[in-house]
């Protein structure tokens, strides 16, 4: 991300924030960062984990209804939150009112086209446009696709069991299990990035 924008001194959005966890990082260099969270409890976690950061707030929302005023964001970071390809067109719209002119939003994603969790998502998502059509729809859009390889290394089987169940259903967390041995899964994301 770092390599696509610098937000030192600058007004940074995690948009989906989660519990926080990408919050403290950027408060780092940021001048103010601000975290939206829909979800009641794990924005109370975000809330929790940056208190002693005066600079940072967290507020409950959605990418369809950004609480910021018009213009008011340098950065926006979202990672695997709202933004999957055909119909985030709303959060778009709410990234064009904003983000300020010159600023850049980066948005994290799946790539179902290679690796193993590629594959698995795939099976997992079924009813999500193919990866082709996902990438047609965000370079239409403006937005630059930057590939990354990454993956998940565990030190137990019974952590990436752990984790598997979490990211998918039941049925198909236990078939993608029976299939992979090894504690090791390739996983590649996507970075669309687009400077307004």
């Amino acid at each position: 991300m770092a390599d696509r924008v610098a937000w030192a001194g600058r007004d940074v959005l995690d948009l989906g924030c989660g519990t926080g966890f990408h919050l403290p990082a950027f408060a780092e260099e940021a001048r103010t960062v601000t975290g939206v969270e829909p979800h009641p409890d794990l924005a109370a976690l975000a809330a929790r984990r940056t208190r002693r950061l005066e600079h940072v707030t967290v507020l409950p929302g959605t990418a369809q209804a950004i609480p910021l005023p018009d213009a008011s964001v340098d950065v926006v970071h979202v990672r695997w939150a709202y933004f999957f390809g055909p119909g985030c067109e709303p959060g778009l719209a709410e990234l064009d009112r904003v983000v300020r002119r010159g600023g850049t939003a980066l948005v994290i994603d799946n790539d179902g086209s290679r690796s193993t969790f590629g594959s698995w998502f795939r099976r997992g998502y079924p009813h999500l446009p193919p990866p082709r059509e996902i990438e047609r729809f965000w370079a239409r859009r403006g937005w630059t696709r930057t590939p990354v390889d990454m993956g998940w290394r565990f030190t137990s089987r019974a952590d990436l069991e752990a984790v598997v169940r979490i990211e998918f259903a039941p049925r198909t967390a236990e078939e993608l299990l029976r299939e992979h041995t090894g504690l090791e899964v390739d996983y590649a994301v996507n970075l669309w990035s687009r400077t307004y």
